[in-house]
């Protein structure tokens, strides 16, 4: 049965005995990449046992843009998932790596399942995240678009890295002027979470509030664009 995120705060520090999704052993053997900017890439961080769970428990998303976990209802796998994110040894790994404190840093998480024209435009992220966590969650990916590219400046070909979205790839890199990113355009079924460390509690309840009034313009259209 679906749940809401209610349930992964109080299983957060049980949810590694039950078996773990994440792959800390990958994660903690990556090479820190310095330029263009601090980054690091995993090519599958979950474990093969749990992948078609997750997929099946997915969130149902059938809308375009990012939703924080607070407003989706989803199955158990998932729950997981979101609450080994949310654990302490997550937030101690990322943080050896990127030689940082991140103990310290309110956290946040957004789920995605579709992707349109819009998306990909480059960008740093908003000063007020300190580190992003970028987790696919797609079987496959043919498509030549949607895949993340890293940038060594403001121009989409002009990439250090770039990244298909496919199940457990992983990226993770800290903020900065220069930690530029976009992906070539792509309209379709793009499944994704963004796990954040952000430098104040305000800047949640911002976005927590802007997701929420966004979520419901979009619904909103969609029933008006229905009715006529």
């Amino acid at each position: 049965m679906p749940q809401s995120n209610t349930s992964y705060s109080a299983s957060r520090d049980a949810t590694l005995a039950a078996g773990a999704i994440l792959n800390f052993d990958k994660l903690s053997g990556a090479e820190l990449h310095t330029e263009p900017f601090e980054y690091l890439l995993v090519d599958d961080f979950l474990h093969p046992e749990s992948k078609h769970a997750i997929v099946t428990d997915f969130p149902t998303i059938e809308r375009h843009g990012s939703f924080p976990l607070s407003t989706l209802k989803y199955g158990p796998t998932f729950g997981r998932l979101a609450a080994e994110l949310f654990s302490k040894e997550f937030t101690a790994l990322v943080g050896e790596k990127f030689g940082i404190d991140l103990s310290r840093y309110p956290t946040m998480l957004t789920v995605r399942g579709w992707c349109d024209s819009s998306d990909g435009q480059i960008h740093t992220d908003s000063t007020n995240k300190v580190i992003t966590v970028l987790l696919y969650l797609n079987p496959e990916w043919t498509s030549p678009g949607g895949r993340l590219r890293l940038l060594r400046s403001k121009k989409l070909d002009d990439y250090a890295a770039e990244v298909a979205p496919t199940m457990g790839s992983l990226i993770v890199f800290k903020r900065s002027d220069r930690s530029w990113h976009g992906h070539e355009p792509f309209e379709g079924r793009r499944m994704s979470l963004q796990f954040n460390w952000v430098n104040s509690s305000g800047y949640m309840r911002r976005e927590r509030l802007r997701h929420n009034v966004s979520s419901f313009l979009k619904r909103l259209r969609g029933q008006t664009a229905y009715e006529g």
